[in-house]
C-alpha cells in the first residue's frame, strides 16, 4: 500500500535555492555582458563621430579654402548629422585659416 505514497525528500529545498542562486548567477552575468557591449558600442559611436568631424572640416578646407565656421555649417552643407541626445560637441573656430578645437563627450543620464 504505501507505493502510492509521496514522501519528500530532505534535500528538496536545497535544491530549489541552487537553481534558484544559478538563474540568478547566469542573469547577472548577462547583463553585465550586455553593458559592457553596450559601453563599447558608444565608445566606438564617439570615435565614428570624431573621425566624422575631422573628415568634414579638412573636406571644407580643401574645397573652400577656409574650415567652417559653426557646426552648424557642417551640418547644413556637407550633411553631417549625430544624435544630438547622446553627444556633445564643442566646436570653436579661432580663424578661417586654423583648424578648429572639436571636443566630443559622451551626455550622462541617457
Amino acid at each position: 500500500m504505501g507505493r502510492f505514497q509521496y514522501q519528500r525528500e530532505p534535500r528538496h529545498i536545497s535544491k530549489f535555492l541552487f537553481s534558484v542562486c544559478i538563474f540568478l548567477f547566469i542573469f547577472v552575468l548577462f547583463f553585465q555582458g550586455i553593458s559592457f557591449f553596450s559601453a563599447d558600442t558608444r565608445r566606438r559611436q564617439q570615435e565614428s563621430l570624431e573621425n566624422a568631424l575631422m573628415r568634414g572640416v579638412t573636406y571644407c578646407y580643401t574645397v573652400e579654402g577656409t574650415y567652417p565656421e559653426s557646426l552648424d555649417y557642417l551640418k547644413e552643407h556637407y550633411g553631417l548629422m549625430y544624435d544630438e541626445n547622446l553627444f556633445f560637441v564643442d566646436y570653436r573656430a579661432t580663424a578661417p585659416n586654423i583648424l578648429p578645437d572639436i571636443t566630443v563627450m559622451e551626455r550622462r543620464g541617457q
